[in-house]
């Protein structure tokens, strides 16, 4: 861990920089995956899960018997705090509906915009060294609240053919039937592509390793939607002297043992709060189980001092980290700085986790300082803007004009006629 003191803001972007993987190879890998998957389906699809997760696949689909027996095997005490989660997920995300407002323009000019529901969405769910349930209460329940018809969930199994049991009564739990045996890259291709067993979506969601994300952005490039571009988790934390060490360090290890990749950040206003929350980490690091994990992140992290408040805001922005958690009893008022991140924790009581599993907002946000402009995961993700416009013959005569001159500025006489021709009095 790299601790800096007060850089000078030539030098943010070089400290501040994410692990850096070489992609030319990696784009190689994958797209020879997709063709062979756009190719040859689920025999493909079959042939990758064998190479790359050490199974054999005869069915894709995971049957009603593994779903009864999954949920059969979930402890009641998880049961009840997925309840909790699902409960103020729900409520979060159903707030988000818009009601369609109508406005008259000009008179006789009436327009508005509704929100329709994309028909087949794809959801992957990582299912690694972590498998993610709480991915699929964050992505199906939008999902379903949206009204997205078609939803298909991907995630990957174990070397028995066995998808995780929490995962497969989650889906259950909010109402999610089509759940396939399949990771990594495949899944990705067999929603964009669609096989013979795996309906073709016409939008993905999901966060994943590496060579997932290169997927997504692959089949971006062909046409088809993903939710953003997102790579290796992050987290960056400020803290002032009225901060708690032991929770500020326990903030950034509960983000270091995501990944290898992931990367921490520390923004503090005084040298003492670094050497107090790096003696925490080493006490609290030393029970962790993946202890090693958090380590290898820990060596992409560093520590800064800033003692100018607003220097430290404008390093932060400049960052524009996934997770932003204000450690300070003036939390509030420094949470007006913000202007880019994917979701902000305010306060000592507000650790990233609560985010993650159960407060309500969406866990699915931009990384690699993408927050600078995209937005989480929300409702609106799930949903197209159709706008609207009806005009009566008042409405036309009104703007005609305007449309008329401004048409033919362009050279377009079609687009001018289009307004003339309904203008003209009808010939006697």
């Amino acid at each position: 861990m790299e601790v800096y003191i007060n850089p000078e803001k030539n030098k943010w972007q070089q400290l501040l920089q994410r692990p850096v993987f070489d992609t030319t190879s990696l784009e190689e890998k994958v797209s020879a995956i997709l063709k062979d998957i756009k190719l040859n389906g689920d025999a493909a699809v079959k042939k990758y899960a064998a190479q790359f997760d050490g199974v054999q696949l005869n069915e894709l689909k995971v049957t009603d018997e593994e779903i009864a027996t999954a949920i059969a095997m979930v402890d009641d005490n998880l049961k009840a705090a997925i309840a909790i989660a699902k409960n103020n997920i729900s409520k979060f995300h159903e707030v988000q509906k818009e009601t369609i407002t109508k406005v008259e323009t000009t008179t006789g000019v009436v327009c508005w915009r509704k929100s329709v529901a994309i028909n087949k969405v794809g959801l992957y769910i990582p299912g690694g060294t972590a498998p993610l349930f709480s991915t699929l209460l964050m992505l199906g329940i939008p999902a379903i609240i949206a009204g997205c018809k078609e939803i298909v969930v991907c995630t990957p199994s174990d070397k028995n053919g066995k998808v995780n049991p929490v995962v497969l009564y989650v889906a259950q739990l909010i109402g999610i039937k089509n759940i396939y045996k399949i990771g990594g890259v495949q899944a990705i291709a067999a929603m964009a592509y669609g096989t013979a067993t795996v309906p073709k979506v016409y939008k993905i969601f999901g966060p994943g390793n590496q060579y997932v994300t290169c997927a997504k952005q692959l089949i971006n490039k062909e046409g088809l939607a993903i939710d953003m571009p997102a790579g290796p988790s992050e987290v960056a934390v400020y803290a002032d002297e009225t901060c708690n060490a032991a929770f500020v360090a326990a903030d950034l290890l509960s983000q270091a043992e995501h990944g290898a990749d992931s990367q921490v950040v520390l923004v503090a206003n005084t040298a003492s709060i670094i050497d107090a929350v790096k003696m925490e980490i080493e006490k609290q690091l030393s029970s962790l189980p993946r202890k090693e994990i958090a380590i290898k992140a820990l060596a992409y992290s560093c520590f800064i001092v800033m003692e100018n408040i607003d220097a430290a805001f404008a390093l932060l922005n400049e960052y524009a980290p996934e997770h932003l958690i204000i450690a300070s009893d003036n939390a509030v008022i420094l949470s007006e700085k913000v202007i880019n991140a994917g979701s902000v924790f305010i306060g000592h009581y507000s650790p990233e986790s609560a985010g993650d599993y159960a407060s309500g907002t969406n866990h699915t946000l931009p990384t690699n300082g993408y927050a600078k402009a995209y937005s989480g995961v929300s409702l609106d993700s799930f949903v197209k803007k159709i706008t609207f416009q009806q005009l009566n013959q008042e409405g036309l005569q009104n703007i005609g004009n305007a449309v008329e001159v401004m048409a033919a500025a362009e050279g377009l006489d079609a687009h001018k006629n289009a307004v003339t021709i309904r203008l003209k009095p009808p010939t006697p």
